[in-house]
This record gives structure tokens, C-alpha cells and sequence, in this order.
């Protein structure tokens, strides 16, 4: 799903993406996909397996950053009026409980906090099925004409 010409807004984007997913690369590679978006919000879902472990046998904690990235900046784009970009400048993430191939799926849910002119702020959650945390994060994004 390509929206080459910009036509779109960031809401109706994700929408359409939702209904024919093909990830990129990354989220290929880290077995994530989009699986919600409404005004303000965007869900991943990830199932972590052994291939992401670091050397203390449990998932590297650029996996949970890179879900809590990618729900963050889809929850702003679903902000965005079409022609408008965005990019993160600034990631915090907090971890409070290790992550391995056990627990299963993963959701991670961001929410826009504050929808400026050329400044977002969002929050996410990383959480299992039963609504266990495993970790929380929340960015800056900037945005731009694209």
C-alpha cells in the first residue's frame, strides 16, 4: 500500500493499510504488524521468538523500542492531514519485565498526548494478552510538509 501521491490523510492511510498489510522490512523482520488504528491511537501486535534474544537468553530491548517507536509514530500519523510527515526526535523507554519467547503476543498500543502545530508528544504500553506490562515508552515527534 503506497500512497505515492500523498493524497491521503495519515488516518485514512493506515486504514487502507490495515486491510491489505504488507510491512516493511523492519516489521517483517521483527514479525510486528499493524493491527488497530483510530484518531490519536495505533496497535501493534509482535510474537517474539528466540531469533531476538541478546546474550542473557531474553529478547534484546531494541525489540520493545521498536514496537513502542513504531505504535508512537503511527499514532501521530493517524493525526496528520495528508502532504504532512513526521519524525521521531526523541524515544524513552522504560522496562519492567524481561521480555522472552514465552509470553507469547504482544501488543503495544501509543496514544497522542498533545497534538501541536509542528510538535507531537505520545505514550505507549507494551503488554501480553492477560494485560501484563512489559514495557512503556513515549516520544516527540516533529512534523513537517513532506
Amino acid at each position: 500500500m503506497n500512497d505515492s501521491s500523498g493524497q491521503l490523510s495519515g488516518l485514512e492511510y493506515l486504514k487502507l493499510s490495515l486491510k491489505d498489510w504488507h510491512g516493511s522490512a523492519m516489521a517483517e523482520t521483527m514479525n510486528m504488524r499493524l493491527v488497530a488504528v483510530a484518531d490519536g491511537s495505533a496497535t501493534f501486535e509482535a510474537v517474539p521468538t528466540s531469533k531476538y534474544y541478546n546474550p542473557q537468553n531474553r529478547v534484546h530491548g531494541g525489540y520493545a523500542a521498536t514496537l513502542i517507536d513504531s505504535a508512537l509514530g503511527c499514532a501521530v500519523q493517524t493525526k496528520l492531514p495528508a502532504k504532512i510527515g513526521y519524525g521521531t526526535i526523541e524515544l524513552k523507554v522504560n522496562y519492567v519485565r524481561k521480555i522472552d519467547a514465552d509470553v507469547g503476543r504482544l501488543l503495544c498500543t501509543g496514544t497522542v498526548i498533545h497534538a501541536g502545530r509542528t510538535m507531537f508528544t505520545a505514550e505507549a504500553k507494551v503488554v501480553d494478552d492477560s494485560g501484563k506490562l512489559y514495557a512503556h515508552g513515549s516520544g516527540t515527534f516533529l512534523v513537517y510538509p513532506a
